[in-house]
Parts: C-alpha cells; sequence; structure tokens
C-alpha cells in the first residue's frame, strides 16, 4: 500500500488493487483528551498498586525493602504497560481513545504490528518530557500528520474514526435477498469485527468493480471474501452456494443495511 498526505487533517491510502481511502488525522487537542483519560487510569492502577505493596510493606523491613522496589517497578511497567497491552488487545485503542473514537493505524495503511505497538510506547515517556507531553505535543503541531516522536520511530499515526453515511445499496446492486439474514447474531459478529476501514475498502470494491480486469477482480474479491469470512463465519451451507465477489456482496448490505436502520 502507498500513502500520502491529502492536507495536515487527512491521509489517503491507496492498495496495489487501485483502490483509495482517506483516513482523518486526529487533531492534537482530541489526542491530549484521551491522553488525559489514559493517564487517570494509570493514576488509579498505580493507586490500588501501592496500597497491595504498602501492606506488604507493613509486614517488615525486609519486605518494605522489597515493596519499594517492586512499586517502582511496576509504576514503570503500569505506566508503559498500559497503552502496550491495550493498544494491541483493542486493535489500536485505549480507553481514553476509545471514548474520543481515536485508533493507532500503520502510516502505510498495513496491519498494526507488535513490534509497533511496543516501540511506540517505549518511547512515551520521552514524549512526555519535561511536563505531560510537552515535547510529544511540539512534535504533533509541527508535524504534517500530526506524528509524535513514539509515532515517527513506529511509523503509526493516531485517526479519528469517522462512520462513513451509508451509501444506496439498491443502486449499487447489493439490495434485495441476503442469506445472511437467517443468521443475525453472525451478522452482528461481523459488523463487531470489521473496522470502518475493512468496510470502505470492501464498499470501494463494489463501486469499482467493473473498472478492474477480469483476472486483478477475481483475485481481489477472493482474498476480500476470505478475509470476511476469518471474521465471522457462516454455515458451509451459505458458503458454497455464494461466489466470491456475491459473498462481498453479502457483507457489503449486512454492514451497511445496520447503517441504515
Amino acid at each position: 500500500m502507498n500513502y500520502k498526505l491529502g492536507s495536515r487533517n487527512s491521509l489517503t491510502i491507496s492498495t496495489p488493487d487501485g483502490l483509495s481511502f482517506q483516513q482523518t488525522i486526529a487533531t492534537p487537542y482530541a489526542r491530549g483528551m484521551a491522553a488525559l483519560i489514559d493517564l487517570l487510569m494509570i493514576i488509579v492502577c498505580n493507586f490500588a498498586l501501592s496500597i497491595g505493596l504498602g501492606v506488604l510493606g507493613a509486614l517488615g523491613s525486609f519486605f518494605a525493602d522489597a515493596a519499594t522496589s517492586l512499586m517502582i517497578l511496576g509504576f514503570f511497567v503500569t505506566s508503559v504497560g498500559y497503552g502496550m497491552i491495550l493498544e494491541w488487545l483493542m486493535g489500536g485503542q485505549t480507553l481514553g481513545k476509545k471514548v474520543f473514537r481515536l485508533r493507532v493505524i500503520d502510516q502505510r495503511g498495513l496491519m498494526l504490528t507488535l513490534p509497533q505497538v511496543i516501540i511506540r510506547n517505549l518511547l512515551r515517556p520521552v514524549d512526555l518530557l519535561p511536563v505531560y507531553y510537552l515535547f510529544g505535543a511540539l512534535f504533533c503541531f509541527f508535524s504534517k500528520n500530526c506524528q509524535r516522536l513514539g509515532d515517527f520511530a513506529a511509523g503509526t499515526v493516531v485517526i479519528r474514526e469517522v462512520r462513513p453515511s451509508a451509501p444506496d445499496l439498491e443502486t449499487l446492486g447489493v439490495a434485495g435477498d441476503n442469506s445472511f439474514t437467517r443468521y443475525p447474531h453472525i451478522e452482528a459478529r461481523l459488523r463487531q469485527r470489521t473496522t470502518p476501514e475493512e468496510a470502505q475498502l470492501a464498499l470501494d470494491a463494489i463501486v469499482r468493480r467493473d473498472t478492474l480486469p477480469p483476472e486483478r477482480r477475481l483475485e481481489l474479491f477472493h482474498d476480500m471474501a476470505n478475509h470476511f469470512r476469518e471474521l465471522a463465519t457462516f454455515p458451509d451451507e451459505v458458503q458454497e452456494a455464494l461466489s466470491d465477489e456475491q459473498y462481498v456482496r453479502n457483507t457489503v448490505q449486512t454492514l451497511y443495511r445496520k447503517s441504515q436502520a
């Protein structure tokens, strides 16, 4: 995938299949507010840790020394590990980012990797210097796509998730009978596990399908269908009755029918 800056507030990502989509870059203000919520959560975690180790320290001088060492180590692990663990498990989000609909992504549009998550969080203490994210804020303000030092090193950006408007499914030729509707619980799982970016890419593929060479069209819809099959598995009788392209069309209808509702 290739990427380029459309403006300070947007990032355009193009796939090898000729599809492209734009991401809205998160503003320093939104990132600061999300970081404030995360900081409060870290303080709560550290407070609970200090209470627990305080009980250990009350058992004697030996335990007091051990508790002090563990407390210093624990504060570091909590402060850095909070972002690492949540961003990895929640697909680029922490609790603060989730509240403000922000997400960390690879700047090239690729899947966020564990090394990227580790690098950007290990450099967070540097971005915090000399007082609450002053160094990181300066990087954000003066970089074109609002990256702090940790983002530069990891090759990541923070985006604001924007729900796309529901397309006219009838005009796109994906309205009508959809065998997925017989399994609402699996449809719900598919909606839950599909990111807005994946939904937009599937929609773009449907819109541009007639402009693609036949071989590339087959390959594109084959890859997309397999991806969505992994997110939510419908019964074999449903999958076997559908071509890859029809599977993606059903998926698009499922994803965007919810928006229309």
